[in-house]
């Protein structure tokens, strides 16, 4: 798509609002949080415990996650009275001061796959790329630790790596590459989304495919565009009305695809029983897993989500693990909420963008400047 025509007078570039964990947390009182008194917390406490295993050789993290072994699991009052005690709720804000953010969901999609390319099975699933470059920016500037650079190289220059218009035109020379291979590249393209997904192959085992790293392009909505577009309603642009836009136009199918040059490469993991790993590499849990931006909220940490469940008005207060991150998950007041796995946890998620606010329970005494 054409940029458009530049601006006649151009001012000076504006720079987005650095997004700190001292900027975006303000201490509050638990009595400040809706819903804090009545939430079921031993639905909550697996998954603490599991963002424990992750955290506790953080000196921040070692008492509270030692002290976390003696509370009973099925003690929910011991289980507030612990939290209320060795932590301090914070109130998770804007940039701007705003208070409020988008909450949207995802899940783990079950689909069917191959390891053999056949006329069924004919869309790659590509492993990381030999010659994809990642540049961990915080070994240079501990300011940026939470910023990865991707490319490749051309000569001696580092240049972006291939955006997905090229991947999927061969451009890249991704052969060799593919782990597994599916029967259609919109499912493709919404489990690079998810970030991971169950796939039942055609001799009946099942396998467990994940996140493994990404071209380094920023995610664009193609929901949004076909919305800017007069092609799709802002209530039709759910996963599933995104779905049956591609079934009536397969010929645009590329062409929007394309839009968001991100792109996703996966590797096979174990298949337990538990949830996909997050980036905190800890199994996900159901309804009680967040997706959050690590520059305003500490990855692991518990953190309090106030919204309503997804298109409807029921409130949702309930405590979370902030134990993910994903491409389109970026902005103080961001969360995505993983609902488990399977078509019952795709409605979910593919309906949940709603407004809502959130509240990180750190330890007391918790260095916001950083580790």
């Amino acid at each position: 798509m054409s940029p458009g025509p530049p601006s006649p007078t151009p001012g000076p570039t504006p720079t987005a609002p650095l997004i700190t964990w001292a900027s975006s947390l303000k201490p509050v009182s638990w009595n400040a949080i809706p819903g804090w008194s009545e939430d079921k917390l031993t639905e909550a406490w697996e998954p603490f415990l599991r963002s424990c295993t992750a955290l506790k050789a953080q000196r921040a993290w070692t008492g509270v996650c030692t002290a976390a072994a003696s509370v009973t699991a099925s003690d929910s009052r011991a289980i507030r009275e612990y939290f209320e005690t060795a932590f301090t709720p914070y109130l998770v804000a804007n940039p701007d001061g705003t208070q409020e953010g988008t909450i949207t969901g995802y899940y783990e999609p079950v689909l069917k796959g191959s390891r053999k390319q056949s006329t069924a099975f004919h869309v790659p699933v590509y492993g990381v790329p030999d010659d994809l470059l990642a540049v961990d920016l915080g070994d240079i500037y501990p300011e940026l630790k939470s910023l990865r650079l991707r490319g490749r190289l051309e000569g001696r220059r580092i240049v972006p790596y291939y955006p997905r218009a090229d991947i999927e035109s061969g451009k890249a020379k991704l052969t060799g590459r593919e782990i597994l291979w599916m029967e259609d590249p919109v499912e493709l393209f919404f489990l690079q989304i998810q970030g991971s997904g169950k796939v039942v192959l055609d001799g009946a085992e099942t396998v467990r495919i994940s996140y493994a790293d990404q071209n380094g392009y920023p995610y664009k909505s193609v929901g949004r565009l076909l919305v800017e577009r007069g092609e799709l309603t802002l209530d039709q642009a759910s996963m599933q009305g995104i779905k049956a836009w591609a079934a009536r136009n397969p010929d645009r199918l590329a062409e929007l695809l394309n839009q968001n040059a991100s792109y996703v490469f996966f590797r096979e993991v174990p298949a337990i029983s538990d949830g996909p790993p997050g980036a905190l590499g800890v199994p996900l849990t159901a309804a009680r897993s967040l997706a959050v931006d690590p520059r305003a909220v500490p990855l692991g940490a518990p953190v309090f989500l106030s919204t309503s469940m997804p298109n409807s008005p029921q409130p949702l207060n309930r405590l979370m693990a902030a134990q993910d991150t994903g491409g389109a998950i970026k902005g103080a007041v961001r969360g995505d909420v993983y609902w488990g796995s399977g078509p019952d946890a795709g409605v979910l998620a593919g309906r949940m963008r709603q407004s809502g606010k959130l509240w990180v329970l750190l330890p007391r005494g918790f260095p916001l400047g950083g580790y």
